[in-house]
Protein backbone atom coordinates (compact mmCIF):
# COMPACT_ATOMS: atom_id res chain seq x y z
CA UNK A 1 0.00 0.00 0.00
CA UNK A 2 2.78 2.36 0.82
CA UNK A 3 4.57 1.87 -2.52
CA UNK A 4 1.22 2.38 -4.76
CA UNK A 5 0.82 5.48 -2.38
CA UNK A 6 4.36 6.56 -3.20
CA UNK A 7 4.08 6.11 -6.92
CA UNK A 8 0.71 7.50 -6.96
CA UNK A 9 2.22 10.25 -4.92
CA UNK A 10 4.79 10.58 -7.91
CA UNK A 11 2.00 10.87 -10.99
CA UNK A 12 0.27 13.30 -8.81
CA UNK A 13 3.12 15.62 -8.54
CA UNK A 14 3.84 15.27 -12.12
CA UNK A 15 0.70 16.72 -12.87
CA UNK A 16 0.52 19.02 -10.12
CA UNK A 17 3.78 20.55 -11.94
CA UNK A 18 2.27 20.84 -15.29
CA UNK A 19 -0.67 22.44 -14.22
CA UNK A 20 1.44 24.71 -12.54
CA UNK A 21 3.44 25.63 -15.43
CA UNK A 22 0.40 25.64 -17.68
CA UNK A 23 -1.53 27.87 -15.21
CA UNK A 24 1.51 30.90 -15.26
CA UNK A 25 1.24 34.12 -16.77
CA UNK A 26 4.09 32.42 -19.47
CA UNK A 27 2.31 29.58 -20.06
CA UNK A 28 -1.54 30.53 -20.20
CA UNK A 29 -2.82 27.56 -21.27
CA UNK A 30 -5.29 26.74 -18.45
CA UNK A 31 -6.91 28.90 -15.30
CA UNK A 32 -8.02 27.78 -12.20
CA UNK A 33 -10.90 27.82 -10.62
CA UNK A 34 -10.37 30.72 -7.79
CA UNK A 35 -11.57 27.87 -4.97
CA UNK A 36 -8.34 26.41 -5.97
CA UNK A 37 -6.36 29.22 -5.96
CA UNK A 38 -4.79 32.23 -3.92
CA UNK A 39 -3.88 35.66 -4.01
CA UNK A 40 -0.65 36.81 -3.72
CA UNK A 41 0.40 38.85 -0.54
CA UNK A 42 2.27 41.40 -2.34
CA UNK A 43 0.69 41.64 -6.09
CA UNK A 44 -3.39 41.81 -6.32
CA UNK A 45 -3.16 40.50 -9.93
CA UNK A 46 -1.58 37.10 -9.16
CA UNK A 47 -3.89 33.89 -9.08
CA UNK A 48 -1.61 31.26 -7.08
CA UNK A 49 -1.90 27.94 -7.61
CA UNK A 50 -0.56 27.09 -4.12
CA UNK A 51 -3.54 23.64 -4.47
CA UNK A 52 -1.25 22.11 -6.78
CA UNK A 53 1.96 23.13 -5.05
CA UNK A 54 0.87 21.49 -1.77
CA UNK A 55 -0.23 18.26 -4.03
CA UNK A 56 2.93 18.43 -5.39
CA UNK A 57 5.23 19.17 -2.39
CA UNK A 58 2.86 15.96 -0.68
CA UNK A 59 4.70 13.71 -2.81
CA UNK A 60 7.76 14.06 -0.78
CA UNK A 61 5.77 12.77 2.54
CA UNK A 62 4.07 9.75 0.50
CA UNK A 63 7.51 8.93 -1.01
CA UNK A 64 9.09 9.62 2.56
CA UNK A 65 6.64 6.85 4.39
CA UNK A 66 7.52 4.59 1.77
CA UNK A 67 11.50 5.12 2.30
CA UNK A 68 10.35 4.72 6.00
CA UNK A 69 9.24 1.14 6.20
CA UNK A 70 11.79 0.02 3.83
CA UNK A 71 14.36 0.99 5.88
CA UNK A 72 12.79 -0.90 9.23
CA UNK A 73 12.43 -3.95 7.53
CA UNK A 74 16.00 -4.02 5.35
CA UNK A 75 17.53 -5.75 8.18
CA UNK A 76 14.95 -7.87 9.34
CA UNK A 77 15.34 -11.96 9.02
CA UNK A 78 12.16 -13.66 7.28
CA UNK A 79 9.87 -13.63 10.10
CA UNK A 80 7.82 -11.16 12.23
CA UNK A 81 9.77 -8.87 14.59
CA UNK A 82 8.88 -6.16 16.91
CA UNK A 83 10.24 -3.46 14.38
CA UNK A 84 7.20 -3.71 11.84
CA UNK A 85 5.12 -2.48 14.52
CA UNK A 86 6.38 0.86 13.00
CA UNK A 87 4.29 0.12 9.84
CA UNK A 88 1.34 1.68 11.16
CA UNK A 89 2.81 5.28 11.54
CA UNK A 90 3.58 5.94 7.89
CA UNK A 91 0.51 3.51 6.47
CA UNK A 92 -2.02 5.80 7.72
CA UNK A 93 -0.43 8.97 7.14
CA UNK A 94 -0.33 8.12 3.62
CA UNK A 95 -4.01 6.68 3.48
CA UNK A 96 -4.70 10.15 5.31
CA UNK A 97 -3.06 12.39 2.93
CA UNK A 98 -4.46 10.33 -0.08
CA UNK A 99 -7.69 11.03 1.40
CA UNK A 100 -6.86 14.70 1.30
CA UNK A 101 -5.29 15.07 -2.22
CA UNK A 102 -7.37 12.74 -4.51
CA UNK A 103 -10.75 15.68 -3.81
CA UNK A 104 -8.60 18.54 -4.40
CA UNK A 105 -6.86 17.15 -7.73
CA UNK A 106 -10.09 15.66 -8.91
CA UNK A 107 -11.88 19.52 -8.57
CA UNK A 108 -8.81 21.33 -9.51
CA UNK A 109 -9.12 19.28 -13.32
CA UNK A 110 -13.54 19.61 -13.16
CA UNK A 111 -13.25 23.19 -12.90
CA UNK A 112 -10.71 24.58 -14.60
CA UNK A 113 -10.92 26.37 -17.86
CA UNK A 114 -8.23 25.35 -20.69
CA UNK A 115 -7.31 27.90 -23.47
CA UNK A 116 -7.06 26.14 -26.76
CA UNK A 117 -5.78 29.41 -28.39
CA UNK A 118 -3.26 29.64 -26.12
CA UNK A 119 -2.27 26.08 -27.15
CA UNK A 120 -2.25 26.95 -30.58
CA UNK A 121 -0.29 30.17 -30.55
CA UNK A 122 2.43 27.74 -28.75
CA UNK A 123 2.94 25.60 -31.63
CA UNK A 124 5.70 25.90 -33.83
CA UNK A 125 6.78 23.88 -36.96
CA UNK A 126 10.37 23.21 -35.50
CA UNK A 127 7.66 20.42 -33.63
CA UNK A 128 7.38 18.55 -36.68
CA UNK A 129 11.08 17.95 -37.14
CA UNK A 130 10.00 14.17 -36.36
CA UNK A 131 7.06 14.17 -38.86
CA UNK A 132 9.70 14.99 -41.37
CA UNK A 133 11.58 12.17 -40.40
CA UNK A 134 9.19 9.59 -40.45
CA UNK A 135 8.38 11.03 -43.81
CA UNK A 136 11.08 10.14 -45.22
CA UNK A 137 11.11 6.41 -43.70
CA UNK A 138 8.65 5.87 -45.45
CA UNK A 139 10.11 6.84 -48.82
CA UNK A 140 13.00 4.46 -47.79
CA UNK A 141 15.74 6.34 -46.12
CA UNK A 142 16.66 4.92 -42.67
CA UNK A 143 16.05 6.97 -40.19
CA UNK A 144 19.33 7.51 -38.72
CA UNK A 145 20.15 9.04 -42.58
CA UNK A 146 16.66 10.98 -41.77
CA UNK A 147 17.37 12.39 -38.81
CA UNK A 148 20.42 13.91 -39.74
CA UNK A 149 18.77 15.02 -43.54
CA UNK A 150 16.07 17.01 -40.75
CA UNK A 151 18.69 18.25 -38.74
CA UNK A 152 19.89 19.81 -42.53
CA UNK A 153 16.64 21.20 -42.89
CA UNK A 154 16.33 22.64 -39.23
CA UNK A 155 19.64 24.28 -39.76
CA UNK A 156 18.71 26.03 -42.76
CA UNK A 157 15.19 26.93 -41.38
CA UNK A 158 17.05 28.80 -38.62
CA UNK A 159 19.87 30.46 -40.72
CA UNK A 160 17.30 31.82 -42.83
CA UNK A 161 14.81 32.56 -40.17
CA UNK A 162 11.66 31.43 -41.61
CA UNK A 163 9.27 28.08 -40.56
CA UNK A 164 9.61 24.89 -42.64
CA UNK A 165 6.74 25.73 -44.57
CA UNK A 166 8.44 28.74 -45.87
CA UNK A 167 11.26 26.57 -47.68
CA UNK A 168 11.10 25.83 -51.44
CA UNK A 169 10.62 22.27 -53.02
CA UNK A 170 14.22 23.35 -54.60
CA UNK A 171 15.49 24.01 -50.38
CA UNK A 172 14.56 20.75 -49.60
CA UNK A 173 15.68 18.36 -52.59
CA UNK A 174 19.19 20.50 -52.73
CA UNK A 175 19.04 18.75 -49.40
CA UNK A 176 17.56 15.29 -49.93
CA UNK A 177 16.54 14.46 -53.74
CA UNK A 178 13.78 12.37 -51.86
CA UNK A 179 11.79 15.05 -50.68
CA UNK A 180 8.64 15.51 -53.24
CA UNK A 181 5.14 17.97 -52.79
CA UNK A 182 3.71 16.29 -50.60
CA UNK A 183 5.84 17.04 -47.41
CA UNK A 184 4.11 19.95 -47.05
CA UNK A 185 1.01 18.45 -46.06
CA UNK A 186 3.83 16.88 -43.42
CA UNK A 187 3.97 20.30 -41.58
CA UNK A 188 0.26 20.37 -40.25
CA UNK A 189 0.07 19.84 -36.38
CA UNK A 190 -3.50 18.46 -36.91
CA UNK A 191 -2.01 15.78 -39.35
CA UNK A 192 0.99 15.11 -37.07
CA UNK A 193 -1.50 14.58 -33.91
CA UNK A 194 -3.85 12.19 -36.25
CA UNK A 195 -0.53 10.37 -37.63
CA UNK A 196 -0.02 8.76 -33.88
CA UNK A 197 -3.45 6.02 -34.41
CA UNK A 198 -2.16 3.25 -32.52
CA UNK A 199 -2.90 1.94 -28.71
CA UNK A 200 -1.80 5.32 -26.56
CA UNK A 201 -1.16 7.35 -29.47
CA UNK A 202 -2.37 10.91 -29.68
CA UNK A 203 -4.88 10.68 -32.24
CA UNK A 204 -8.68 11.48 -31.65
CA UNK A 205 -9.21 7.60 -32.22
CA UNK A 206 -6.59 6.51 -29.60
CA UNK A 207 -7.61 8.96 -27.44
CA UNK A 208 -10.65 8.44 -27.28
CA UNK A 209 -10.00 4.71 -26.27
CA UNK A 210 -7.97 5.23 -23.43
CA UNK A 211 -10.71 7.04 -22.04
CA UNK A 212 -13.22 4.56 -22.29
CA UNK A 213 -10.94 2.11 -21.01
CA UNK A 214 -9.63 4.51 -18.26
CA UNK A 215 -13.76 4.90 -17.44
CA UNK A 216 -14.31 0.83 -17.47
CA UNK A 217 -11.86 0.29 -14.52
CA UNK A 218 -13.22 2.93 -12.76
CA UNK A 219 -16.95 1.57 -13.12
CA UNK A 220 -15.52 -1.77 -12.04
Amino acid sequence: TLSWGAVLGAHLSRLAEDLVLWSSAEWGFVRLAERYSTGSSLMPQKRNPDSMELVRGKAGRLIGNLTTLLVVSKGLPSSYDKDLQEDKEPLFDTLDTLHLLLPIVSGVIATMEIDGAAMRRALVEPMLATDLADYLVKRGIPFREAHHVVGRVVRLSEERGVPFSALSLDDYRAISPAFDEDLYATLDMEASVEARDVRGGTARAAVAEQIARARALLAG
